[in-house]
């Protein structure tokens, strides 16, 4: 009787202590995750302080700008910062938002002129005139918190966060400024460089002689 009792009752398996092991090692996986995300954040910002990507971002720049149209008029400055850009985004090697934006919207800004020209030859008869839109966006936000407004404009500067979480956001830009200024004191010492150049050149010249005064 008491042995039929004992093998009718079942055991409940150790579902318990596998549980937990599985939530123990995927939150040790999670940590480790973290922590290498974090390495790898704190090596791309100094990286981005670094004298030698300072000097190989310049030279790709120099010959990026060896490229384009200095005489294009009004359009120079907007063709020398899309320059700037597309070496800075290539330096990023795409591993960041930021930078994929970057290189997928001069793509897409070609595609899209490729596609204007196109339209514009099959188009027939006189343009219609298009109707003023009432922006309701605008006034909603308008309407918005102080913190939500700054967010939304942060997220308008950093290339790709337009319409991306907080966090996201905030870790696009941390990688983003140290980027930017290492654009900015690259372009100035290029500035300085050429300027310099040219400056002692006119100079040499000025005597007639055509060679650089002697030191």
């Amino acid at each position: 009787m008491a042995s039929s009792m004992i093998s009718n009752t079942t055991i409940p398996p150790p579902t318990s202590d596998r549980s937990h092991r599985i939530k123990r090692k995927k939150k040790a996986q999670s940590k480790a995750q973290q922590a290498q995300e974090q390495q790898q954040r704190l090596q791309s910002h100094a990286k981005w302080r670094s004298q030698a990507q300072q000097q190989i971002y310049s030279s790709k720049l120099h010959q990026a700008l060896s490229r384009v149209n200095l005489s294009g008029g009004p359009r120079r400055g907007k063709a020398v910062r899309e320059a700037a850009d597309r070496v800075l985004a290539t330096a990023a090697k795409g591993r960041t938002r930021w930078s994929r934006a970057i290189l997928t919207n001069r793509l897409r800004l070609k595609f899209r002129k490729q596609k204007r020209n196109h339209n514009q030859q099959k188009a027939v008869g006189p343009a219609r005139s298009k109707k003023a839109r009432f922006g309701v966006l605008r006034l909603k936000g308008k309407t918005l918190p102080a913190v939500q407004r700054k967010v939304k404009v942060l997220g308008r500067l950093v290339p790709g966060c337009r319409k991306e979480p907080l966090p996201v956001i905030l870790e696009e830009a941390i990688d983003y400024i140290p980027a930017l200024e290492m654009q900015v004191r690259a372009m100035a010492a290029l500035a300085d460089l050429l300027f310099g150049s040219s400056s002692s050149t006119v100079a040499g010249s000025s005597d007639g002689s055509g060679l650089p005064p002697p030191i």
